[in-house]
């Protein structure tokens, strides 16, 4: 089967994880695998892609300057679209996030290339421009089939579509083997992600600095860059321990992070299904999330394998926090579970779940 792969860029992100390791899934089936970004490939993709995909740049990212040059650059993306597609001639498309599976939609209209779009966040919460809203509203009905990654997406979108809705969890690698001897985690706090109000990272610094003085000897860190860095900075200055609060940036080695660290808190106001929350779980740590929508409550077995709490509680946030580090038997505990979601959600399990969808095809 050939099929062709649609995402704006290979950057740093959860939805290009997922679409890189699809690609290679596939391709080591033996499926003749491309993955098309808009980007000019000018900036080395963060993910590695496999010699068996074939990766294009089509350097279609344009900034406009207003709205008539804004509608004049998607025609043109259109068009180059339908000229590449009608080149390619694929079995199959997958395209990934809002915008790029309109433009997908839009351009192999008429081919009857059946296309799978996917979500990657909570629709309901993460808002689009209207003019995006409403393309997504008359295209999606063109798709083959419309993936998403939780039920509480999947209930979005109208009744007549949920025919041709699959719910599809992201993929969740072992943690890589750790070079370094077992030893006690050390008394650090992480997290990560875009600095983005949807992170809610300001509530986990509030958080913190309501039980830092009860415990002296842990730290907070939050991997990642994004917009909210100067606002971030300000809030930890003004917290009363910003010794013990740091932004270091992106991280290469998550793992190593993650497995130097004694416990892993996702702080967000939304989200799609959380890779970093898995990535800390697949890593052994004990984990406590928000019962944000949609994800969380669909990644972690409360009490379990991780503890949630009510959706953007500072208050709550801030005692389980503070419960959890006084328990090192409870912290043990979740942590020894928390490893199971790599076979819950494994590689093998999402490829054999996205593989029906596109075997199946219209």
């Amino acid at each position: 089967m050939k099929v062709l792969f649609f995402i704006s860029s290979l950057q740093c992100g959860g939805a290009e994880r997922v679409s890189v390791t699809l690609c290679h899934r596939f391709a080591e089936r033996g499926w003749d695998v491309t993955l098309a970004t808009f980007d000019d490939g000018s900036v080395p993709p963060f993910f590695p892609l496999s010699p068996g995909v074939r990766h294009v740049p089509l350097g279609l990212q344009r900034r406009s300057t207003g709205l008539a040059h804004s509608v004049m650059n998607n025609v043109r993306r259109v068009r180059r679209l339908a000229r590449f597609i009608a080149a390619e001639r694929p079995d199959r498309i997958v395209s990934f996030i809002d915008g790029t599976n309109v433009l997908a939609l839009l351009a192999s209209r008429g081919t009857g290339i059946p296309v799978v779009v996917s979500e990657r966040i909570d629709p309901a919460r993460h808002r689009i421009p209207m003019p995006w809203r409403v393309l997504r509203r008359l295209t999606y009905k063109w798709a083959s089939a419309i993936v998403v990654q939780t039920q509480a997406a999947a209930g979005y979108f109208p009744a007549s579509w949920q025919s041709r809705i699959a719910i599809v969890p992201n993929p969740v690698a072992k943690a890589p083997p750790s070079d370094e001897a077992d030893a006690q985690a050390p008394p650090r706090i992480v997290a990560m992600g875009r600095l983005d109000p949807q992170k809610g990272f300001d509530l986990l610094i509030r958080a913190f600095a309501r039980v830092a003085a009860s415990h002296p000897g842990w730290t907070l860190t939050i991997l990642g860059e994004g917009p909210e860095r100067a606002d971030l900075e300000r809030r930890i200055a003004a917290s009363g321990v910003s010794e013990r609060i740091s932004l270091p940036g992106r991280e290469a080695n998550v793992a190593g992070v993650l497995r130097r660290s004694g416990l892993f808190v996702l702080s967000s106001r939304y989200e799609g299904f959380p890779n970093a929350l898995c990535e800390a779980m697949a890593c052994g740590l004990p984990v406590i999330s928000f019962d944000c929508p949609s994800g969380p409550a669909e990644i972690i077995r409360d009490g379990v394998d991780g503890v949630l709490v009510p959706p953007e509680d500072v208050e709550a946030l801030a005692s389980t926090i503070s419960r959890l580090i006084a328990d090192p038997a409870l912290r043990r505990e979740l942590s020894r579970r928390a490893i199971e979601i790599s076979d819950r959600f494994s590689d093998a399990r999402i490829e054999a779940m996205w593989g029906t969808i596109l075997e199946r095809g219209a």
